[in-house]
């Protein structure tokens, strides 16, 4: 039976940067898990539209040309959602996704400097 990872911005910073120390279990299982999300091209083409769109924040109006449908679009975004690194807000039809300051914050972290 596998289990979910808390998401990311729950637990953030999660992790030490990897040059500092092993990870322990439950920090790889995290750290695994946002690289997990992160391990698709489309997911990875549209956290980043959301990261670099003005003020960290994106409507799916504006992010949604990624060559995939509409609703793979939705499936790629409720996993990035899954896994802690986007949030999400209804506004009238539309849907705004934003990248939580504390998710990038923690990735530079983990990453360290190398």
């Amino acid at each position: 039976m596998s289990h979910a990872a808390p998401p990311l911005s729950v637990l953030s910073p999660c992790c030490p940067p990897l040059n500092e120390r092993p990870l322990t279990a439950g920090e790889a299982e995290r750290t695994a898990a946002m690289f997990k999300a992160l391990g698709d091209p489309v997911r990875l083409r549209l956290f980043s539209a959301v990261a670099s769109h003005e003020n960290g924040e994106a409507c799916v109006c504006d992010i949604s040309d990624v060559g995939v449908s509409q609703p793979t679009v939705s499936h790629h975004l409720k996993k990035l959602r899954d896994a802690g690194l986007l949030t999400s807000q209804r506004r009238g039809t539309w849907v705004f996704y934003r990248v939580e300051p504390s998710v990038l914050a923690a990735m530079r972290q983990m990453l360290g400097r190398y």
